[in-house]
């Protein structure tokens, strides 16, 4: 889906739900209801993929989102990989499971930024880092997507 239908889809004052896929864990991340800005919320430890789409879905209900947004890592070409695969596959899941709209946003670098910022600016050590970097890599794969939709 595509920025606009996206947009089209979203039910007015709900908020959007940003994803930083990974094998090991999911970092997850949530905007205010006026779309403005995105916050890191917490880290799933991915366990069996029912019990991970049935948590997912306790956070979608509890922050009342209307939409989801998962970051696609692509190549440095612009090209899928395995990975972006498996995160279009599982995205699906979630979109058949919760019934909102999905929309994917780049995220080439996402991880490398935020633990760059990390280091820089919030001065966190190493162990800080790890505990932090996935949900604070799905705000800036969000706030990106978010500062992109008001501009539709």
């Amino acid at each position: 889906m595509d920025i606009k239908d996206f947009k089209q889809r979203m039910q007015p004052y709900k908020s959007v739900i940003g994803f930083d896929y990974g094998a090991k864990r999911l970092g997850i991340a949530v905007s205010d209801l006026l779309l403005m800005v995105a916050t890191p919320y917490k880290i799933l430890q991915r366990r069996e993929e029912s019990k991970d789409i049935e948590e997912i879905l306790s956070v979608i209900k509890e922050k009342e989102a209307g939409g989801l947004v998962f970051g696609l890592p692509l190549q440095m070409d612009g090209t899928e990989g395995k990975t972006a695969e498996s995160v279009r596959e599982f995205a699906a899941k979630i979109e058949a499971a919760s019934g909102l709209p999905v929309a994917f946003w780049d995220e080439r670098l996402s991880s490398r930024a935020m633990e760059s910022f990390l280091i820089k600016e919030a001065d966190l050590s190493r162990k800080r880092r790890k505990e932090v970097l996935d949900s604070s890599a799905a705000a800036y794969i969000l706030q990106g997507f978010l500062d992109a939709l008001r501009h539709i």
